[in-house]
């Protein structure tokens, strides 16, 4: 697989300066034509303004590209056909010159690959509910468990099993810290209902537990930064398990499985909370986004 790197991106590496990577996945699909290319250049001037380079990663004709220029943002923003891309589906779209967007797992596998340690997106996959029916698990997990990066995310998102998501990152091994909070976020919500084990309160500490990570070496795993969206930002708990409620039996009604569940959950969230749900998806991944930067300043300073 060939990967490419811009010039910008690279020379930001190789220096060990600051760099954050991105995904695409909410630019092709998260978010509504043109408010969708509109975020993906706020979030790469949000990285930007706190000192660190952008990295957003797609796979375009089938090379996988790690940070986008303008013209290439616009194709994964405007251009019909553009597919979601897992870590399993990289071979295949390199092989078949597909284009892409690229999930959580592939995000933060090619990423790594490109030697950039700190990446920001907006919530993790987990566990789905009624795993013990489905063994339905985002893919996330497994790659997190492998690679190591530092993920600030604003937890998982609330459609799925927390609790069990939290268990399984647990028997992978994977770290899990909130960020100047003790309390696990729920993506849209600042509390899920769920503890953490352990409080980070500053990006310089965040990079002393990358570096300490490399010392003690062992696994090769992930570091999950649980950020939580603030509070006055955040969508409102009654109404969001109101309509969460809902939302779940109409997808068992409606005979919805696999990979169109989450989908159909989140689609739901925004139609019957008249968009507030999205506002407060936004508002996690801005600022996870800034959190990023600064811990990728203090690593790069380190």
């Amino acid at each position: 697989m060939t990967l490419v790197v811009s010039e910008e991106v690279r020379e930001a590496v190789h220096a060990r300066r600051a760099v954050v990577a991105l995904e695409s996945t909410i630019i092709a699909h998260g978010l509504p034509r043109p408010r969708n290319m509109q975020v993906a250049l706020e979030l790469e001037e949000a990285v930007r303004r706190q000192g660190a380079v952008p990295a957003t990663i797609a796979v375009l004709d089938g090379r996988p590209r790690v940070g986008l220029d303008e013209g290439q943002l616009e194709r994964v923003a405007n251009e019909d056909g553009i597919r979601k891309l897992g870590h399993r589906d990289l071979p295949l779209a390199v092989a078949t010159g597909a284009s892409g967007a690229t999930t959580v797992s592939a995000t933060a596998l090619l990423a790594a690959l490109a030697g950039i340690r700190v990446f920001a997106t907006g919530g993790l996959g987990g566990v789905h509910r009624r795993w013990t029916v489905t063994q339905d698990e985002s893919a996330d997990l497994g790659l997190l468990a492998r690679t190591r990066i530092t993920v600030v995310c604003a937890g998982v998102k609330s459609i799925l099993d927390v609790p069990a998501t939290l268990q399984r990152l647990e028997t992978l091994g994977v770290a899990v810290a909130g960020y100047a909070t003790d309390r696990f976020p729920g993506f849209c919500l600042a509390d899920s209902g769920h503890p953490v084990d352990w409080t980070l309160d500053s990006p310089r500490q965040v990079a002393d537990v990358m570096r300490a990570q490399d010392a003690l070496g062992g696994p090769e795993l992930a570091l999950v930064v649980a950020n939580p969206v603030p509070e006055t930002e955040q969508l409102d708990p009654a109404l969001h398990a109101r309509v969460l409620a809902d939302a779940l039996r109409s997808c068992e009604a409606e005979g919805v499985t696999g990979q169109a569940v989450t989908p159909f959950l989140l689609d739901y969230l925004v139609r019957h909370t008249e968009g507030a749900s999205l506002s407060a998806n936004l508002a996690a991944v801005r600022g996870n986004v800034r959190l990023a930067a600064r811990i990728a300043v203090a690593w790069a300073g380190a």
